[in-house]
C-alpha cells in the first residue's frame, strides 16, 4: 500500500470592510482582504460628497478619523478597480456578508463599475460543529495575537485564521 500526502487545502480569500456606521446611510471607508497565499491588501476610502453620516460609535470602533479618509483615502473608483484586478473571477468571503454585501454595492455604484468577484458568507464554508466552534476559537486567536487593530485586513487574516484553526486544529501559523 502506498501512502499518499495530503496537501492541506488552501483558505479561501477572506474579505473585511469598515464603515461609517450601520443603515442606511452607511458607507463602506475601508476595505481589506488576505489572498490564500497570506498576501494583505488594505487601503481607506474616500467618501464621496454625499456620504456624510458618521457614527461615532462605529469611529471609536475602527478608530479611523473622518479627516484622514478626506486626506489618504482612495477614490471609489480606484477602489473597485483594485478590487477587481485583484479579486477577478475568486469567490471571497465574509462574516458580515449581508453588511459587507450591502457596502461593496454601493461602492461599486458610486464607481459605475460592476464587480468582477463573488462575495459570499463565510458561514458557507462551515459544518455545524465548525459553526458551533467558531466564536470561541476565533476569541482564542485574537487572545494570542494580542491587541490588534480594528481594521479591515486585520479583521480579514483573523477570520482565516479563524477557518483554518476551525477546520484543521492547532496547526495553523499565527
Amino acid at each position: 500500500m502506498t501512502s499518499m500526502n495530503v496537501i492541506p487545502e488552501a483558505p479561501p480569500t477572506v474579505l473585511d470592510v469598515e464603515a461609517s456606521g450601520f443603515g442606511r446611510l452607511s458607507y463602506p471607508i475601508e476595505v481589506g482582504y488576505v489572498l490564500p497565499d497570506g498576501h494583505v491588501f488594505c487601503t481607506l476610502i474616500r467618501p464621496e460628497p454625499q456620504w456624510t453620516h458618521w457614527d461615532p460609535q462605529a469611529a471609536q470602533l475602527h478608530r479611523i478619523p473622518r479627516p484622514a479618509l478626506l486626506s489618504r483615502g482612495r477614490p471609489v473608483a480606484e477602489v473597485a478597480e483594485l478590487l477587481n484586478r485583484q479579486l477577478q473571477g475568486r469567490t471571497v468571503y465574509s462574516d458580515g456578508w449581508n453588511h459587507d454585501y450591502t457596502w461593496l454595492a454601493l461602492l461599486f455604484e458610486a464607481a459605475g463599475q460592476q464587480p468582477r468577484f463573488k462575495l459570499d458568507n463565510l458561514r458557507a464554508l462551515l459544518r455545524e460543529e465548525e459553526a458551533e466552534r467558531w466564536h470561541a476559537v476565533k476569541q482564542q486567536i485574537a487572545d494570542e495575537r494580542g491587541a490588534q487593530r480594528h481594521r479591515a485586513s486585520t479583521d480579514a487574516q483573523l477570520l482565516q485564521l479563524t477557518l483554518q484553526r476551525v477546520r484543521h486544529g492547532a496547526a495553523v501559523p499565527s
